[in-house]
């Protein structure tokens, strides 16, 4: 029989596409003052995976992904997601989001996204979240999924959650990554 154990704090990465720089700089001091300071911000980079979001969005859209220092606990994800949903409302302008915010929780064994939208790989957490297994750490690295969203297969994102998964690991067991 297994014994119930309480899982290792995580490291909280949200990915946020933007087109306007007034929202990104508001997205990012929105999520500084809410989930602590940052200690990885990527350079911006072009979103041309979809035209899903330009309607809403324009052209032109950016993606950018950021890490925070403070671990959380697995079971904070669906409040993360509700206070980021609050952020990207309170972002709006003429009724249309401004920043699309995707908080993740990065562990050593996987990387998991938040999301409103059911699926059937998608596991009901609470408060109308899901949890979407994205990534799985096999072999050394982490590995894409076949559902795994095509910006998630980035090899600069994967070299991103390999260094941040270090620092994760140091973070829990404070010994220095080989």
């Amino acid at each position: 029989m297994s014994q119930p154990k309480e899982p290792c704090p995580a490291k909280l990465i949200i990915r946020f596409l933007f087109s306007d720089p007034w929202a990104q700089i508001e997205a990012l001091n929105a999520l500084v003052s809410n989930f602590g300071p940052m200690d990885f911000l990527s350079g911006s980079g072009a979103f041309t995976y979809t035209a899903y979001y330009d309607a809403e969005m324009g052209q032109g859209i950016r993606r950018q992904t950021a890490a925070f220092v403070n671990l959380v606990a697995p079971e904070s994800l669906p409040d993360i997601k509700l206070r980021t949903n609050e952020i990207e409302n309170s972002l709006l302008r003429d009724e249309k989001r401004q920043v699309n915010i995707d908080p993740g929780l990065l562990s050593a064994e996987r990387f998991v996204l938040a999301t409103g939208k059911n699926f059937t790989h998608r596991v009901y957490l609470r408060d109308g979240i899901y949890a979407d297994l994205t990534l799985v750490y096999q072999k050394g690295a982490y590995r894409p999924l076949p559902w795994t969203y095509p910006d998630y297969h980035e090899p600069e994102f994967l070299h991103y959650l390999e260094v941040l998964r270090k620092k994760l690991k140091f973070q829990q067991d404070a010994i220095l990554p080989r």
